[in-house]
């Protein structure tokens, strides 16, 4: 093997090496900064609960919906931010000592905040947009969401807390049943 050749040889790995190493980098999405996440969540997910109520489908049970937000992509630019999230929202009724559950739903959304001293939280949502049904969600995902980000929307969302905070809210024992409507 000539010198040359082992030269090539050696910048071609180093070469493959530096371009792994940027892929790996690039591939993973980036970090939710917690203090702003800790700042906008219950803003959001005051906002999101406040919309879906209404469409009760068993009022007989007291039934009302409970939501919760994963941030999936945060960031925050001039006093405005841009939150990518995943929300799990469940609607929650109480028939004797335990909890029914009769509606749910998981769906992405783009949730925008401004800072507003005035607002409750410190932010107010400026706009709040979610996949159509059907043939756009596709779409809709690819174009609201980075290409590392759009697997994320697949995962199934725990509806642990959300149980909890229904026992809560229903005055029912922390280790109460959950029933279908």
């Amino acid at each position: 093997m000539s010198v040359l050749s082992f030269r090539r040889g050696a910048v071609g790995v180093g070469a493959a090496a530096v371009l792994a190493a940027t892929g790996t980098w690039v591939m993973w999405p980036a970090d939710i900064d917690g203090r702003l996440w800790g700042e906008v969540r219950p803003v959001i997910e005051a906002r999101i609960a406040a919309e879906s109520r209404g469409g009760e489908t068993a009022p007989a049970l007291r039934a009302r919906w409970f939501c919760r937000a994963e941030a999936l992509e945060l960031e925050e630019h001039a006093g405005e931010v841009r939150a990518g999230v995943n929300t799990l929202c469940v609607e929650y009724g109480v028939q004797g000592d335990g909890l029914v559950e009769c509606g749910a739903g998981q769906y992405p959304q783009v949730v925008r905040l401004r800072r507003d001293e005035v607002a409750a939280g410190g932010y107010r949502v400026v706009s709040r947009e979610e996949p159509p049904d059907g043939d756009g969600y596709g779409r809709w995902t690819e174009s609201h969401f980075g290409v590392f980000t759009r697997p994320s929307l697949q995962d199934p969302m725990s509806s642990r807390a959300l149980e909890a905070t229904a026992r809560a809210h229903f005055g029912l024992p922390a280790d109460a049943s959950v029933a279908e409507c």
